[in-house]
């Protein structure tokens, strides 16, 4: 089965959050569902250079503002269908924002020309391949279904909602130059929201099936609080919803091969020595608490405003703090105020992918407290390395972590503990419930070999995807 995923980013090429490490799995994962994938991603400059010389498979002199091609290549193991088009992508700066750290004001027609090629793509084929279906993920490929519907040829599609908070907007008067018929933008059944294009609502309605990366953050997406406006289209289309939960790289997130850290391990036995280093990594000094991590964005959704007004309850029992985050300048100044205030707390801005693996694997517990979290990989990689999460009750923090409730701890079932409602006294509680278990060293140690026999990789989700797809397409 031939699929075509459409998305703005990819790891290894390029990555802003866990859109891309889901992206670029999907290929080597579904590969053995026997579903053969083809990823369509803007031509970035880096993505470019991996792709390197390539073959062109098709060609649009009209693409929103200039010429564009599409170059097929494989690269990291990833099949690409790369659209280069140096009037949209060859520029410096993120993949939605410029060097001064604001949206590119033509990000509308960035990515509605992305949802453009892809549409023609799997209407007409590129150099003879055609997909059975098209995959795209979040509002950067949310016209795609729409731009399909207009074409002969069209196949099936599937949606993924990454996360709902981000829409896509772009004004109305940008209609004709999106390429977007006015008889379409009504609020129900459209694409208009609030007065405004909406390209994630887009993909909503016209895709065949949508999917999301959580069980529970579906059920969530139907909700007022949670659905970000979007609540009443995603009830509309219930019986079109299902998710399914992102895996990990095994292979990457490894504790037994990882190179990354002072000590390799299969077992939470390990854990000291790659403790001693972080701490000695941080300057922290030896301390009877749990030493905990964060590796984060520092945004409002993460929670880390309200764990700043919990840290007290973790630090007057002996607990340590680090992390590893950057994102909101307010944040980021607090966090840095409170690791010169407190000593047992340290704090490093920016992000590294190797002190990410070193963070994970020293610390004995990971704090994920997101207000919403669509499926989260952190507490993943936690689990993996015997690094005990505590985690909000939310998305798929809540369908992948067990809590270390009474019957849970008695059957011998735990692998972290949750905290619910998120506030900051009951996320305080659950930091003195975490000294509580790690000072209990024969159920830390149960809890520590429950996380690490969780199965986190993408077996079952694979196959999740592989019936998905067969479904839609008709092929069972």
């Amino acid at each position: 089965m031939k699929v075509l995923s459409v998305a703005s980013e990819c790891v290894p090429f390029v990555k802003t959050g866990g859109l891309a490490d889901v992206v670029g799995a999907l290929p080597r994962v579904m590969d053995g569902q026997g579903v053969r994938m083809r990823v369509l991603l803007p031509g970035y400059p880096q993505v470019l250079q991996a792709a390197g010389a390539g073959e062109t498979v098709m060609e649009d002199n009209t693409l929103f503002g200039g010429p564009g091609r599409v170059i097929s290549a494989r690269a990291a193991g990833v099949e690409l269908l790369v659209l280069e088009a140096p009037h949209l992508y060859g520029r410096a700066g993120t993949p939605y924002l410029g060097p001064d750290g604001r949206d590119w004001s033509d990000n509308p027609e960035r990515f509605a020309a992305l949802s453009w090629i892809a549409a023609r793509i799997a209407c007409e084929g590129a150099a003879g391949w055609k997909p059975d279906l098209l995959h795209g993920h979040d509002w950067q490929a949310g016209l795609a279904p729409y731009y399909m519907s207009r074409r002969a040829g069209r196949v099936p599609s599937v949606f993924t909602v990454h996360n709902i908070a981000f829409h896509g907007a772009a004004p109305a008067g940008r209609l004709a130059a999106l390429r977007l018929d006015p008889k379409d933008f009504v609020q129900d059944g459209g694409f208009e929201f609030w007065g405004r294009i909406n390209t994630l609502k887009a993909g909503l309605i016209w895709s065949d099936r949508i999917t999301t990366v959580s069980p529970t953050y579906a059920r969530e997406l139907t909700r007022p609080e949670f659905g970000a406006g979007l609540d009443g289209v995603i009830r509309a289309r219930a019986g079109e919803l299902s998710g399914i939960l992102n895996g990990i790289d095994t292979e990457v997130w490894n504790p037994a091969t990882d190179k990354a850290l002072a000590a390799r391990y299969r077992s939470p036995r390990g854990k000291a020595k790659n403790r001693a280093a972080l701490r000695s990594e941080f300057g922290l000094e030896k301390s009877s608490g749990p030493l905990c991590g964060v590796v984060s964005r520092l945004t409002q959704q993460k929670g880390l405003d309200l764990m700043l007004d919990a840290l007290p309850a973790l630090l007057d029992r002996g607990g340590q703090l680090v992390m590893l985050g950057a994102g909101d300048a307010a944040l980021e100044a607090a966090w840095l105020a409170a690791a010169t205030a407190h000593p047992g707390v340290a704090v490093r801005i920016g992000y590294d992918e190797a002190l990410a693996h070193r963070l994970v694997a020293g610390a004995d517990a990971l704090l994920v407290p997101s207000r919403f979290e669509p499926c989260g990989l952190t507490q993943l990689y936690a689990l993996r390395y015997g690094t005990i999460p505590l985690v909000a009750l939310t998305g798929g923090l809540a369908d992948t972590v067990i809590p270390a409730s009474p019957a849970a701890l008695a059957a011998g079932a735990s692998t972290g503990v949750q905290v619910h409602p998120l506030t900051a006294e009951t996320l305080a509680l659950g930091l003195m419930d975490l000294c509580a278990l790690f000072e209990d060293r024969e159920t830390w140690a149960r809890m520590q070999e429950n996380a690490m026999a969780q199965p986190v990789g993408w077996e079952a989700s694979a196959a999740a995807y592989a019936r998905l797809y067969r479904e839609v397409s008709g092929a069972e």
